[in-house]
């Protein structure tokens, strides 16, 4: 049953991106994340990464930090450290890790941030925010007050005195958010980010 539900979602994704792709004109916009769900995202949408926040994590401190400043952080040069129980690499920026999951080697994280970050355009900017990786309750409440006309949390949870939080279903029983970007059991083809209607989001500013 698993492989043929996985075969149905293969074949129905795709007209759900082609749908959602016709939908989206908002097409010079950098989306920011502080995990694969804003690559997963920008993937479905067919878009290019104009952001180096892509294929990588960030821990929620860390990730607020580097956004209450930017333009100073993007100015860094990236340094690496290790960890002992981490084998792909570590980026550092000032005072901030960056956990380049998906890289094979330092070279290979330090190009792919170097040519992604000329390509933030500070003027159509999106933020998103995930609550996992020991993320908490004074982390959302300054992520919410942070100066970004588009911010986004996906939680667990309702949050109804934040503004920018989202709660994706399906996870009320898990301590934190889980996979945004799988399927949803029980449909075909619906990923669980889907909830949020995010090419709305990206055309807000048009």
């Amino acid at each position: 049953m698993g492989r043929v539900r996985n075969k149905l979602n293969d074949l129905v994704r795709p007209f759900i991106n082609h749908r959602n792709r016709k939908r989206l004109k908002n097409h010079d916009f950098s989306l920011i994340a502080n995990n694969c769900n804003g690559a997963f995202i920008l993937h479905d949408l067919g878009m290019r990464f104009n952001s180096p926040f892509v294929n990588l994590w960030i821990k929620p401190d860390d990730y607020i930090k580097i956004l209450s400043d930017l333009q100073g952080y993007m100015d860094e040069d990236l340094t690496f450290v290790t960890e002992d129980s981490i084998s792909y690499p570590i980026g550092l920026l000032r005072d901030v890790r960056i956990y380049f999951q998906h890289y094979d080697t330092e070279e290979e994280a330090k190009q792919k941030w170097n040519s992604r970050r000329l390509r933030l355009n500070y003027d159509n900017i999106f933020v998103l925010l995930t609550d996992k990786d020991g993320c908490t309750q004074k982390e959302l409440e300054s992520f919410d007050k942070l100066p970004y006309k588009n911010k986004l949390v996906f939680t667990n949870k309702f949050c109804p005195k934040l503004k920018s939080v989202f709660h994706i279903k399906g996870f009320e029983k898990q301590k934190e958010v889980g996979d945004c970007f799988a399927f949803v059991p029980n449909k075909i083809g619906v990923k669980y980010y889907d909830q949020f209607d995010y090419v709305k989001w990206f055309n807000n500013t048009l």
